[in-house]
């Protein structure tokens, strides 16, 4: 163990979310396992005073624990690793969340690089629609999109993880607000809209606050609503950060996967088709569209066969995905999923099925069980 005392690592601790390492006393015993909830500064402070000590070496392994972890596990992972965003986004105010920013995000980005196919899942497969996480779930899932789509644009990783943590934070003085527009069915109030206009401001002072000091990063997050041709908000730009034009167009295609209480998603085919034809010629739209295809993970399909199946993995061209079977022709339930490659003409994709009409939801567990 490469040991050192808490206190010399204590800026990496925010209060409400999961530890990221384990609190040992001063004889190694453990106290407090990773992912352990302080809840109050007085509890901090009387580890302090205990003398604990950390394992430097639980701070760098958490990629290469991602890496490395067998596939049954990822479901798993993506699960732990999506509730520490939340838990750290829902903290933004607190002293240390510039640093737990970076620790929930560092294991996501691992994910992401493990499976990319598994990271649009997750975009796709967005659960309840308007509850009190939307906001948050927005983000991440924008989040996730800029990553993928930086990453085919050749970014330098560095780049690519700023995109990864703009798209993160550009929302996040409205992320209540976001929730509360997708659960109601009237327009935003004039109130509503003011906040609206103002978030990308309010958003940069909240970074500002929290410590982060990287100016491509707050500019992006200032610029994400201006367009090249000055159209945008909040002050009609155009000349527009190569950061915030793919947080911008991230943030619009996944606008429209994501239902709200008075619509539903828009079709994940029909998402990529509107978002080319809104943008044609653009190199950053046309990287997003080929990175999703026009049948991206997580969307269900119904096969020429009569099948019903749920997409699991990008195939040999945007058309012909890898994807598990959940019915037969006769809408009869599978005992299990069944993997079928629709570059097979026999199982090629006929059309894509919304979601409020599938009855079989397999879990991601059984999903990832499928052999290769």
């Amino acid at each position: 163990m490469q040991l050192a005392a808490l206190a010399t690592v204590k800026n990496r601790i925010l209060l409400g979310s999961p530890l990221p390492f384990n609190v040992r006393d001063a004889d190694r015993t453990l106290l407090l396992a990773r992912g352990h909830k302080l809840q109050s500064q007085a509890q901090l402070d009387a580890l302090l005073q205990r003398g604990c000590i950390v394992d430097l070496a639980e701070l760098t392994n958490r990629r290469e624990d991602v890496l490395k972890a067998p596939r049954e596990q990822l479901g798993q992972l993506w699960a732990e690793s999506v509730n520490n965003i939340a838990q750290a986004m829902r903290n933004s105010s607190r002293t240390g969340f510039k640093q737990a920013l970076n620790d929930a995000s560092e294991p996501v980005l691992a994910l992401i690089e493990r499976d990319p196919d598994l990271a649009i899942f997750q975009v796709l497969r967005q659960g309840s629609s308007a509850d009190q996480q939307y906001g948050t779930r927005r983000s991440l899932h924008c989040a996730i999109t800029s990553q993928l789509v930086a990453h085919r644009l050749g970014w330098a990783p560095e780049e690519s993880e700023r995109a990864f943590k703009v798209a993160l934070t550009m929302n996040i003085s409205m992320l209540e607000l976001q929730g509360q527009l997708a659960r109601q069915n009237t327009p935003p109030t004039p109130e509503q809209r003011q906040a609206l206009q103002t978030h990308p401001m309010r958003s940069v002072q909240m970074l500002e606050l929290a410590g982060v000091n990287d100016n491509d990063w707050l500019q992006a997050v200032m610029q994400h609503h201006e367009h090249e041709d000055g159209s945008g908000y909040p002050s009609g730009r155009s000349d527009v950060s190569d950061l915030a034009s793919l947080a911008r167009r991230a943030d619009v295609y996944t606008a429209k996967l994501a239902s709200r209480s008075h619509r539903d998603a828009v079709a994940a085919d029909i998402a990529g088709r509107q978002i080319f034809m809104q943008d044609p010629g653009h190199p950053m739209t046309a990287a997003l569209v080929k990175e999703f295809g026009i049948y991206p993970p997580g969307c269900h399909v119904r096969l020429v066969s009569g099948e019903l199946a749920i997409v699991v993995a990008r195939g040999s061209s945007i058309t012909t995905p890898i994807v598990a079977c959940l019915s037969n022709a006769r809408g009869a339930p599978l005992p299990a999923p069944v993997r079928r490659d629709t570059a097979n003409k026999a199982y090629a994709v006929e059309a894509v099925v919304g979601e409020r009409s599938v009855t079989v939801r397999p879990t991601l567990e059984q999903l990832l069980a499928l052999p290769a």
